[in-house]
């Protein structure tokens, strides 16, 4: 039988690695940044190579050691791309999306695999997409990007995740993403046994208060301080099912308790939302906040192992061929990235359909975060130029660098 190796870089605790695992594929290396994100690889997996460290610092690791491996996989920051940050996109020193792209010229994988967060899915990124569409077609693969649900997929968690796949072009007709599974269980169906488990006699009750599913995890960060389940809007919601969101419990409520206490979830219960059960077994090693931010930050494994079994089937060429859709539709990056000299303000409103000047400049100045922008005024006129891709990909005298060393014990 073929062996099928992957590479994953960003490795995280391994949510994307055990459901990479179960669709069949063989970890040739995982690399890591966080010390206790890899103690947890080790514990779950002593055969595995991880590499721990800055994973573009070729002293941790050589991406050309890896040519032609079956699939360069990973999950890379998502903090460039969040709703709930600055969304500075290529300007921000953790994006290590592009660099992850440029990867494919060293390694020549069968397929790439990259999942991030849905930020990365809205407008403002419409440039940078197209930018990585464009790039991977130029060596040679046919990409497409798709939103999934991670509650699609057993998950009992929104979570949706921005999911990029690029496969050769013998394999991408081949390529389908999964379908949807059956809904996924409720909160309270996920976790009564738990809550149970320390003798509190209120947990059925509980369980059937707590019957929606959940909202997104939030593993949070180093920069953030301790461990809690996010945002005011997502307390709001775990409130709603019973459940008290301002941080975790170290054990389920024990025997005793008022039938109407309102508990904390533990490690252990945070994990089965994110899809830890069942087939998916896994050990979290550290206290509490690490386990936690492992968990909380983790691509789900069922929703790893769906899209790693739909990369598999293009590799055996299942199913009817098909033509994946790897345009993107930011008509002002376009019309600029297809001229070769600067472009007037009338032609860019005209190609996005725009009546409004100060649109145009707001749209412009989002595209300068990802790219250079030439602007040429002469008189009353003034004119544009698409320039240089902003991200780093590697380049040695890249800003990424001096941040990422003075960032480092705040990076997560």
């Amino acid at each position: 039988m073929d062996t099928f190796e992957v590479v994953e870089i960003c490795a995280g605790a391994g949510g994307q690695a055990l459901g990479l695992e179960k669709a069949g594929f063989e970890h040739a290396l995982a690399v890591e940044l966080d010390s206790n994100a890899c103690h947890t690889l080790r514990a779950n997996r002593p055969s595995w190579k991880i590499a721990e460290g800055d994973v573009a610092d070729q002293s941790v690791w050589r991406p050309a050691d890896y040519a032609q491996v079956s699939l360069l996989a990973g999950g890379v920051p998502c903090p460039p791309f969040s709703i709930a940050g600055k969304q500075l996109g290529a300007s921000d020193e953790r994006d290590l999306f592009a660099w992850a792209v440029e990867q494919v010229t060293v390694m020549k994988p069968r397929a790439l695999l990259l999942e991030n967060v849905r930020g990365l899915s809205m407008p403002r990124f419409a440039g940078y997409r197209q930018h990585v569409l464009d790039h991977l077609a130029q060596l040679g693969y046919i990409a497409e990007w798709r939103l999934l649900q991670a509650s699609n997929f057993g998950v009992p968690q929104l979570r949706p995740r921005f999911i990029l796949v690029a496969l050769k072009p013998d394999d991408a007709p081949y390529f389908h993403w999964p379908e949807p599974a059956p809904p996924p269980p409720t909160v309270g169906e996920t976790l009564v046994d738990l809550m149970a488990a320390g003798g509190w006699h209120g947990a059925k009750a509980w369980a059937n208060k707590a019957d929606g599913i959940a909202p997104t995890i939030v593993g949070g960060s180093k920069k953030h301080g301790g461990a809690d389940l996010g945002p005011t809007r997502a307390k709001r919601a775990w409130a709603d099912m019973g459940v008290d969101a301002l941080g975790l419990a170290d054990a389920p409520p024990p025997a005793g308790t008022p039938s109407d206490f309102m508990p904390k979830l533990t490690c252990e219960m945070v994990a089965r939302i994110q899809g830890w059960s069942g087939d998916y077994k896994w050990d979290f090693t550290g206290r509490k906040t690490s386990r936690y931010r492992q968990i909380g930050n983790a691509f789900p494994p069922p929703v790893a192992h769906a899209v790693g079994a739909a990369i598999m089937r293009s590799f055996q060429h299942e199913g009817s061929p098909r033509t994946l859709d790897n345009t993107e539709h930011d008509p002002i990056y376009k019309t600029l990235r297809s001229s070769l000299g600067f472009v007037t303000p009338e032609r860019l409103m005209k190609s996005a359909n725009l009546d409004d000047p100060a649109e145009l400049e707001r749209r412009i100045g989002l595209l300068s975060r990802d790219f250079e922008v030439e602007i040429r005024t002469e008189g009353t006129k003034t004119r544009y130029r698409l320039g240089s891709f902003k991200a780093f990909t590697g380049q040695d005298n890249h800003a990424r660098h001096d941040l990422f060393l003075r960032h480092r014990a705040r990076i997560s």
